[in-house]
């Protein structure tokens, strides 16, 4: 028994708030859903507003004993702090007058010629660098699903200026930012289902696309601000990930069999759907992207085992997937998904428990040790350095107290079989390209000595006959011409035959 892989196990409980509210927790809650997370966070603000009230209360009793002591002191300091306050009240009400003028509708733009019924307009200058083509067409999309319903003038107004004051508080803190948006959501849902007397999936469909117009335009304040280390933490996940690229499907005890086609193709795109979450700037969107991958696993997990797969299957699907995906941003993507996201979409529904278990599979890896894949501390130190892998002989000295399974022993055999054939093949390769060389050096060496050869002898040139030749010779070199000569008349063959003398009696 000590021999197997534990695995890797996730009750369903665990994926549910920890109050018990029935929705799905989070661990960027600290393991609350978004409806308790509200809830504790206006807790603490109400008692931080508490203890403001007490320490300004505090500090306006001190000031006014000091005020006091000092008017007892001297009464020529009375008329210039009249005068400073009076001032100072000026100041404060010209303030809130030209803020209220800010967000109060402009005059000048309900008469523009090209406004339609919902004064869609172009941007204006302050907000026009944030405008971009996907914004542009994320507008047109809202307003043409707006333009049928009777309250979609008033739905656009206060999401046009919703956005634009968004704009201006970049500055602002990354949760104080979330709260805003799910302050937005929540009213804006609350008056859909109230004063615009809207069933429940219109109010979800209206919110939708809320969702999608606000943070298409959002985008670039609000994912991945600076006033928050989300870029840290992507880097140090980054890091992490490929640190453990080691980490094979059998040590998380993978239910996926790679060598099936249908498998490795289901694994292909999940890893390519989870890698595409960060294309997307719409956190339904985002979500669209991990459900579509948490689909794929199961339909690898259900070809490979031939049957429906369970949580306990799926999660240590999902950490492999993660793994050999290394997604980018994953977690700005996470937080952004988190922050931004319409919170009932989160808290129920297939979105919800793909998205709460991609949180816990990113938070597994964070906490990934050597117990984790039944490894003993020394090994895991040593993969995680680069000293040893899986798929070699660990260093000497270090001990093994894992037992390797069948098929792992096997692999790493193959792979020494394979290397042993590679340097084989690498020593027959080298010695065929020295005789081609030797075969080439030979070539030449023999052209070389028959030149040399040939330039040290030269060819004699043919004498005349001696002049005391006998008569026969002579005639012999005498007929040597003509028979030359006929033969090389090639039209001897259509000459008639020569006249036969004949002897007459006479």
């Amino acid at each position: 028994m000590m021999s197997q892989r534990r695995g890797i196990h996730l009750d369903q409980s665990e994926l549910l708030c920890k109050k018990g509210c029935g929705f799905y927790g989070n661990t960027g809650w600290q393991g609350l859903c978004s409806k308790c997370w509200r809830e504790e966070n206006q807790r603490e603000k109400q008692k931080q507003i508490q203890e403001d009230w007490a320490l300004a209360e505090r500090l306006q009793k001190e000031e006014e004993e000091a005020y006091r002591h000092q008017k007892a002191q001297s009464q020529s300091n009375i008329a210039p702090f009249s005068k400073f306050e009076e001032r100072k009240t000026k100041e404060k009400s010209s303030k809130v007058h030209t803020v209220t003028k800010f967000f109060s509708p402009s005059t000048k733009t309900a008469s523009k010629k090209d406004a339609g019924p919902f004064d869609a307009q172009s941007p204006s200058s302050s907000s026009g660098r944030h405008s971009s083509v996907d914004s542009d067409h994320a507008t047109r999309e809202f307003i043409d699903f707006l333009k049928p319903l009777k309250s979609g003038r008033e739905i656009f107004k206060q999401c046009r200026a919703f956005t634009e004051s968004m704009v201006y508080k970049r500055d602002m803190a990354a949760d104080e930012l979330s709260e805003c948006v799910q302050d937005f959501y929540q009213n804006l849902s609350d008056r859909l289902l109230t004063q615009f007397k809207g069933s429940s999936d219109q109010v979800e469909s209206v919110m939708d696309q809320v969702e999608k117009y606000m943070m298409t335009r959002l985008y670039k304040e609000v994912f991945c601000p600076e006033t928050t280390d989300d870029e840290k933490k992507d880097l140090a996940i980054q890091k992490r990930i490929r640190s453990l690229h080691w980490v094979t499907i059998e040590m998380l005890v993978v239910p996926v069999d790679e060598e099936i086609p249908e498998a490795s193709d289901s694994v292909v795109k999940a890893i390519t759907d989870v890698i595409e979450m960060d294309s997307k700037r719409v956190p339904k969107d985002k979500l669209a992207c991990i459900t579509r991958c948490s689909k794929h696993i199961f339909n690898a997990i259900k070809i490979t085992k031939k049957e429906a797969a369970s949580a306990d299957d799926f999660l240590p699907t999902l950490i492999y997937i993660v793994l050999k995906a290394n997604p980018p941003r994953l977690q700005s993507n996470i937080q952004y998904i988190t922050r931004f996201s319409n919170p009932s979409r989160l808290m129920t529904g297939e979105d919800g428990y793909y998205f709460t278990n991609l949180c816990c599979a990113v938070a597994f890896i964070e906490k990934l040790d050597g117990q984790s894949l039944n490894l003993s501390s020394e090994e895991f130190d040593l993969y995680m350095s680069g000293q040893a892998s899986p798929s070699w002989p660990l260093a000497p000295g270090a001990s093994s107290s894992s037992p390797g399974s069948a098929a792992l022993t096997q692999v790493h055999t193959g792979l020494d079989l394979l290397t042993g054939l590679g340097e084989r093949q690498e020593r027959v390769m080298e010695k065929a390209r020295q005789l081609e060389s030797d075969l080439i050096d030979w070539t030449d060496e023999v052209e070389q000595k028959v030149q040399s050869v040939l330039e040290s002898f030269p060819p004699e040139t043919q004498e005349d006959p001696p002049a005391t030749a006998t008569a026969s010779g002579t005639a012999a070199a005498a007929a040597a011409p003509s028979s030359a000569i006929d033969a090389d008349n090639v039209e001897n063959e259509l000459l008639p035959p020569p006249l036969t003398p004949q002897v007459f009696a006479g």
